[in-house]
């Protein structure tokens, strides 16, 4: 199947076969959360750029992600499973220091999957996190007033006791998820797969053993690879997110993702950061 879509996306006349690559960088949130990190919203159109190219043999994503938002991971997914659909391209994935969680079922829209030894693959699970200040509000004199119209309205409130009944509401939809997780990787990973149930547990694992239980097709860089597949020749073409007006005016570029810190929204972003920061030092980056 593969290579017939390679055979059907360069045509003979093609003298350089030409791969776009796209680098798929950070948490995934929607967009306003975690403004520097991935969201259909900021991703989308540089998707739709990398497929346009025409001719073009193959498209390469380069992911280094360790998750996020379910909702985002799958919108990201589809994305690029229906352009290469489309487009009649296969898709290549090469995984920098990890593809975890959300990262991971991005990385499921590859035809084929690489990484590092190094790498992180996996934790294919659901969670949810957050603080309870119920015992702090009332030592420093503060009443907590909510009123709602409806039953469940304000359900999971960090400054109220939890309540078990919400527990098993939120435990049930987390179930929901995670199974929607594991039929995308069981359909896209296929015979692939060689591990069980506990591919499916949240743990993860690195290069040389995702490799041994069917999570990735190889080791190895996308260089590497990508001669190896299409010749010494073979020309990749980078494809970047738009500069926004005020980055390109004010010269912030450089600065990187920290400026968003200075703009406006600093409470929120600075809660963002620290969440951002929290799912990458789970992995030990």
């Amino acid at each position: 199947m593969l290579q017939r879509l390679l055979n059907v996306a360069m045509p003979w006349r093609a003298s350089v076969p030409r791969v776009s690559v796209v680098r798929l960088s950070g948490v995934i949130a929607s967009a306003g959360r975690l403004s520097a990190g991935l969201s259909i919203a900021s991703v989308g159109h540089v998707l739709d750029r990398a497929f346009s190219i025409k001719p073009l043999a193959a498209v390469a994503l380069v992911i280094n992600s360790p998750g996020g938002s379910a909702a985002q991971s799958h919108l990201i997914f589809k994305r690029i499973r229906a352009l290469a659909d489309e487009k009649k391209l296969p898709v290549f994935v090469f995984v920098e220091d990890v593809a975890a969680s959300g990262g991971y079922m991005i990385a499921c829209a590859g035809d084929e999957i690489y990484a590092d030894d190094s790498s992180i693959l996996g934790s294919i699970g659901v969670v949810s996190s957050g603080f309870g200040f119920t015992e702090l509000i009332g030592k420093i004199g503060i009443e907590r007033r909510v009123h709602t119209a409806g039953e469940h309205k304000s359900m999971l409130d960090p400054f109220r006791p939890e309540d078990p009944k919400d527990i098993v509401r939120l435990e049930a939809i987390q179930r929901e998820v995670h199974d929607s997780f594991k039929s995308l990787v069981r359909e896209r990973r296929s015979t692939r797969l060689k591990g069980g149930d506990e591919l499916f547990t949240g743990e993860f694992w690195a290069g040389k053993q995702s490799l041994a239980l069917g999570l990735i097709d190889g080791i190895g860089d996308i260089k590497t690879i990508l001669r190896a597949r299409f010749g010494d020749k073979v020309k990749l073409i980078a494809i970047g997110p738009d500069r926004s007006f005020l980055r390109r005016r004010l010269g912030l570029d450089s600065i990187g993702p920290a400026v968003d810190l200075i703009l406006p929204g600093l409470a929120d972003r600075g809660l963002a950061t620290l969440e951002a920061r929290s799912l990458w030092s789970r992995f030990g980056l």
